[in-house]
């Protein structure tokens, strides 16, 4: 009788195996639907698109050479490392997308200068410096968006000319060094057409095709020294003389004979004269990697289409006793 008692105060007892019913009453468990938390994704895409400007704009950016204006050191087709910082930071600097730009680019296939929109002039540069002479420099010329690379080669209070393709800096001779050539592999993206570079296009007895260039070492003042392409007479083989002005630069291309630099008007596509430096984006310091132009959307390709040998060069001109 007392166990009898003692189980009908406890109540119905659930049977093995039997699973109790899920509670009802106040404490249970609210299960969450899952899914996606678009807006914090947007959040989340928003910070990483303002942290890539940001380090573009103010840190270092990647830049494509596009033209053969910098032979025999850089080839179309050479992806650099350009810091942003070296001089200092203009109006130039900021890297700010361009919708209309970008779909006219992308979507429509129309020619535009830059994806990237330009604020307007400002004068002078924040925590500013001029380059040394000798660094290769990306540079807009004034009142456009394209970015060019240059040699610096004169500074602020320099006199300057080019006589019969040598540059006078202060009355001196830029010392040049003997003539040599240099052997540059043909490949897509550097052709050696006949018509910029008559006769040099050559077979070699392995049977690779090489586009062989005279070159002429140059030697700054300051002791750094780079090579130059010399083809022959051109119409930027005589220049000034010309004082440069204050807070400004002039810029050359190495491959001399084939480059829209100082020496030429911005309406032949040039950089009229000495440059402002606020107008100077950043120092080119290195070769991240390089492709010959054989690469397509394929990435099986891409591998194939490396040039070896390019990755890691410095962009610094080296340097000897002055």
């Amino acid at each position: 009788m007392k166990d009898a008692l003692l189980n009908g105060n406890q109540g119905p007892q659930a049977s093995p195996g039997e699973c109790t019913p899920p509670e009802t009453v106040k404490g249970q468990r609210d299960v969450k639907r899952s899914g996606t938390d678009w807006w914090a994704e947007v959040k989340g895409i928003f910070w990483l698109i303002l942290i890539v400007l940001g380090f573009h704009s103010f840190i270092a950016k990647p830049f494509y050479i596009p033209s053969e204006s910098m032979l025999p050191g850089l080839q179309v087709g050479d992806r650099l490392v350009v810091s942003k910082f070296a001089y200092g930071w203009s109006f130039v600097s900021p890297t700010i997308p361009d919708p209309i730009s970008i779909f006219r680019g992308a979507v429509l296939r129309q020619p535009v200068d830059s994806w990237s929109a330009q604020l307007p002039f400002i004068k002078g540069r924040l925590f500013g410096s001029l380059p040394t002479r000798g660094d290769v420099v990306i540079v807009t010329p004034p009142g456009t968006h394209t970015d060019y690379i240059k040699r610096v080669i004169g500074l602020p209070g320099d006199r300057l000319e080019v006589r019969d393709g040598v540059v006078i800096l202060n009355g001196q001779a830029v010392r040049r060094g003997r003539v040599h050539d240099t052997l540059i592999p043909v490949d897509t993206n550097t052709p050696c057409s006949e018509t910029d570079y008559p006769g040099a296009r050559e077979t070699l007895g392995s049977g690779k095709i090489v586009c062989r260039l005279p070159t002429i070492t140059e030697t700054l003042p300051n002791g750094r020294h780079y090579d130059t392409i010399e083809l022959g007479w051109s119409p930027g083989d005589d220049y000034g003389p010309i004082t440069i002005p204050a807070d400004h630069v002039f810029l050359m291309g190495d491959n001399r004979d084939r480059s829209a630099d100082s020496r030429y008007s911005l309406v032949e596509q040039g950089l009229g004269g000495p440059v402002p430096y606020e107008n100077l984006g950043g120092r080119a310091e290195f070769v991240t990697f390089s492709l010959d132009g054989d690469a397509s959307l394929n990435p099986l390709t891409w591998w194939g289409s490396l040039r070896s040998g390019r990755a890691g060069t410095s962009l610094h001109p080296a340097e000897s006793e002055k």
